[in-house]
């Protein structure tokens, strides 16, 4: 009897299944191929989100819904075409076209960007937390109107601390205070910066930062970008986040070398654009006005020009940039990255440089703070080494610097490392500087941090059960 009554069950569950759950996986999968055809780039991912979707159509259509879906796009497509509002932001004119082999380089970045290059302005390199945040939190005390801060860390402790003490006062004496910390980086269960900020009536939030997994639930998709604006006139952006381990003269535990930027002149505007945009996105308030962006004026020498990229409406900018650098290059590309794993079309275009006669320099280091990274980044690099590119290892401690010089004329700072992650998930915010100084002052920095050189050799020498393992690594490069 008991048996009979188990055959008849399985019977009916045979049968719901077939009547009605098949039916529906089928119309999910269906729905599912119609909007990857229609919105998905990459040929890649397609093809493995419509195998998902026809093998395990129930299963692969709920993951498709929480992971696969670019809401971002969708909310910043809103955000764009919302009518703006506020006073006309005044910079100096643009500069004009340029005459020599880098204005291709300079055509592609203004229609790439939709902004012009400004002239006069005045770039500083900063080294490590030790040479940059005292002149930043020099700037946030002496601030008068207004403060933004976005960064992808802000810990809460001996170094970042004194950042948000810092914010805290400035609020309360009346400066306009507002802080965007990433909901990943800075702590995604508990953010103690953010928590003490807002416990004070600091106007603060986190990026794309809910545990409901129906309001944006992209945990791989953050904003790595890092700038400090003081009432509209003085900017500091580059790679560095705010943090003890940063501060190399109290010998942290983990120390981290890194290069940051104070910035002068007109571009700023463009720094603050660029933060009030991700306010906007993250909160719906709009920063406007004088308070935010005031008449700039010329501080300096150099033409600069920002670039956002992200998974939104900037998707792969800095990275078609980058590409645009590396083809106009005439005598020399000298990079430093404390991640080097580059895609495809990137390490192609490297090779070709270097297959051209153009000096292509690396230097990344010896080992990162993710051994993943490095053994990927060793089974990445053989084309540009085949082709006479040069890559250096940097020692100890981490360097986390990242920084572009094509021809001793042109300079890319900003947060972008140089892996898939940076160009297509993260939000990133670089600077383009024409500047011959600059680029020097980096380039000579850059030698100096020349260790051993990486070779094929190197590369050949490894025994096979680490090659397997450098190689399974690699898969992996597009979440690294």
């Amino acid at each position: 009897m008991f048996d009979s009554v188990i055959v008849w069950l399985s019977g009916r569950v045979g049968w719901i299944w077939v009547e009605a759950v098949a039916p529906l996986g089928l119309v999910i999968a269906a729905v599912v191929t119609a909007h990857v055809l229609l919105t998905k780039r990459d040929v890649g991912s397609s093809i493995g989100w419509i195998g998902l979707a026809w093998l395990s159509p129930v299963t692969g259509g709920f993951l498709y819904y929480l992971l696969g879906i670019n809401r971002v796009k969708r909310r910043a497509q809103r955000l764009a075409d919302r009518p703006a509002s506020g006073a006309e932001r005044p910079t100096l004119p643009p500069m004009g076209g340029r005459d020599d082999h880098l204005a291709p380089l300079e055509l592609a970045a203004r229609r790439l960007t939709g902004r012009h290059v400004e002239r006069g302005n005045a770039i500083t390199v900063l080294h490590n937390g030790d040479g940059a945040y005292p002149p930043m939190l020099d700037a946030i005390v002496t601030a008068t109107k207004s403060i933004a801060l976005s960064s992808y860390i802000l810990r809460d402790d001996k170094a970042g601390g004194a950042f948000v003490d810092a914010l805290i006062a400035a609020h309360q004496r009346g400066v306009a205070v507002r802080v965007l910390l990433d909901g990943v980086g800075s702590g995604y269960f508990l953010s103690e910066a953010y928590t003490r900020l807002r416990n004070s009536g600091v106007p603060a939030a986190r990026f794309l930062h809910s545990p409901l997994p129906w309001r944006m639930p992209f945990l791989n998709l953050r904003t790595h970008k890092k700038v400090l604006l003081i009432d509209g006139r003085i900017g500091f952006t580059g790679g560095m986040n705010i943090a003890a381990e940063n501060v190399l003269r109290t010998q942290p535990r983990h120390p981290v070398r890194d290069t940051h930027f104070r910035v002068a002149g007109p571009v700023v505007g463009q720094l603050m654009d660029a933060f009030a945009s991700d306010w906007s996105f993250v909160t719906n308030e709009i920063l406007d006005g004088p308070l935010w962006f005031p008449s700039l004026k010329s501080e300096g020498g150099a033409m600069a020009r920002v670039i956002t990229s992200g998974p939104d409406l900037d998707l792969e900018k800095i990275e078609f940039l980058i590409l645009e650098a590396i083809s106009c290059a005439r005598q020399s590309i000298r990079l430093a990255t404390p991640y080097f794993l580059p895609d495809e079309r990137l390490m192609t275009s490297l090779s070709l440089a270097a297959m051209r006669g153009v000096e292509v320099d690396v230097v990344m280091p010896r080992a990162s703070n993710y051994r993943v990274v490095d053994w990927a980044a060793r089974a990445n690099i053989g084309p540009l080494l085949n082709e006479g590119g040069r890559i250096w290892l940097s020692g100890p401690p981490f360097d986390h610097s990242k920084i572009l010089v094509v021809d001793g004329q042109w300079c890319l700072i900003g947060s972008a490392n140089f892996d898939m992650r940076s160009f297509r998930l993260n939000f990133e915010l670089g600077l383009e500087i024409y500047d011959a100084a600059l680029a020097n002052e980096l380039e000579t920095l850059m030698v100096t941090r020349w260790g051993a050189r990486l070779t094929q050799e190197n590369l050949e020498s490894r025994i096979l059960p680490i090659r397997l393992r450098d190689a399974l690594a690699r898969l992996l490069m597009p979440y690294l």
